[in-house]
């Protein structure tokens, strides 16, 4: 008896994060108009928690969108030591999402690039970035969707804040510098323990980057935990904070091509209403 009315249970608040994921992707894609009728969306798969979710989620939804778009999965192999190369094509194959995998040598590159006892993530992400969005070109890609969630959009504006001297953070859509590929962030109102919650149950063949998650001392790490510390005294913080990304006020900060500060003048004193205004509180 027990054991059923747990069994019912842990299956409510299964159904409940599913809910919840499914709606905030929905009102993600609704708010930002990341996909269109006839889209073909490319789902940028990288064996990790957050793009298995993400496709997961995104099936759900094209079962009961009112608009048609395909999904097509692309997983970039790049060569990594010890890469299990069989888990997602077998994974994607059982759940019947057609696919492709990408290899490109991109690890042998950032090992020869990257100096010794530097973080990896800045070249392995460039090059990357690059593949994949030249390979959406190829297979007629409409839109390019990739797994970052809203803490990783928080920890990005602080690493920008801290590290790069400017006030910028992952936007949930965005056009490519050349102007060819759409990339859109499904995820973007997620929160992080939701995927993680989620992703265990659905129990995903999870493959770890063994080339910077296995590095000490990354700048995006001490962000985390520095949020998560935040968080723990706060609960809600980054909630708030991802609020204000959007919802700026660019007179309240000092980008003079956002505000124009140089024409900034105040309304020339009236003194005879002064006057008059004066006369009439003494009265």
């Amino acid at each position: 008896m027990t054991e059923n009315t747990d069994t019912r249970r842990q299956r409510l608040e299964f159904n409940k994060l599913q809910k919840r994921l499914r709606r905030n992707v929905g009102n993600a894609i609704a708010d930002f108009n990341m996909i269109e009728e006839g889209d073909k969306i490319m789902v940028c798969l990288s064996g990790g928690k957050d793009s298995y979710s993400m496709l997961e989620i995104l099936r759900g939804l094209q079962k009961t969108a009112p608009i048609h778009f395909d999904l097509v999965a692309v997983n970039l192999d790049q060569k990594q030591p010890g890469f299990p190369e069989h888990v997602l094509p077998e994974y994607l194959t059982s759940i019947g999402v057609p696919f492709h995998i990408l290899e490109k040598d991109t690890f042998s590159i950032v090992k020869e690039l990257v100096p010794e006892g530097k973080t990896y993530c800045g070249w392995c992400s460039r090059l990357r970035r690059g593949s994949l969005y030249g390979f959406a070109q190829e297979i007629g890609a409409t839109k390019i969707a990739l797994g970052h969630h809203k803490d990783d959009i928080v920890e990005t504006l602080f690493l920008n804040l801290f590290h790069g001297g400017k006030l910028k953070a992952m936007p949930p859509k965005l056009l490519s510098d050349d102007k060819k590929n759409l990339v859109i962030r499904p995820l973007a109102y997620c929160r992080e323990r939701d995927i993680e919650t989620f992703s265990a149950i659905k129990e995903f063949p999870i493959i770890p980057c063994n080339l910077c998650g296995s590095q000490d001392g990354l700048q995006r790490q001490a962000v985390k935990e520095m949020l998560q510390g935040w968080e723990k005294q706060h609960p809600g913080r980054i909630d708030t904070i991802f609020a204000a990304i959007g919802n700026v006020a660019p007179s309240q900060l000092a980008d003079t091509d956002l505000f124009d500060f140089t024409s900034l003048t105040a309304a020339p004193v009236n003194l005879e209403d002064m006057e008059n205004r004066i006369k009439v509180v003494n009265e």
